[in-house]
């Protein structure tokens, strides 16, 4: 079982940049494949990013390819969303979440353990 506890959101102009973290309890971090998923207001939530148990393998929705970028640090039980030239339409509840599954990464129902959020605005 882990848990996790997500930080680093807040308020930023469009082109500006945040970096999300995730802090996870435990000691089995480095064996879950871990994502990223957002909520927009009146929106289902969505999936962002992804990451293997070592970070040799990332994939990215269509909509954030090329500006934000997924990582962690196994030695700190830590996972990441580093976002640059952020958008008004990037604004949301970011999620970070953990799997034991390999396959359809995609699907949020896929993941067994999920933070709490953290609110990411993006003014115009």
């Amino acid at each position: 079982q882990v848990q996790l506890v997500e930080s680093g959101g807040g308020l930023v102009q469009a082109g500006g940049s945040l970096r999300l973290s995730c802090a996870a309890s435990g000691r089995t971090f480095s064996s879950y494949t871990m994502g990223w998923f957002r909520q927009a207001p009146g929106k289902e939530r969505e999936f962002v990013a992804t990451i293997n148990w070592n970070g040799a393998n990332t994939y990215y929705a269509d909509s954030v390819k090329g500006r934000f970028t997924i990582s962690r640090d196994n030695a700190e039980n830590t996972l990441y969303l580093q976002m640059n030239s952020l958008k008004p339409e990037d604004t949301a509840v970011y999620y970070c979440a953990a799997t034991g599954h390999i396959r359809r990464l995609l699907d949020e129902r896929r993941y067994d353990y999920w933070g709490q959020g953290t609110q990411v605005t993006v003014s115009s």
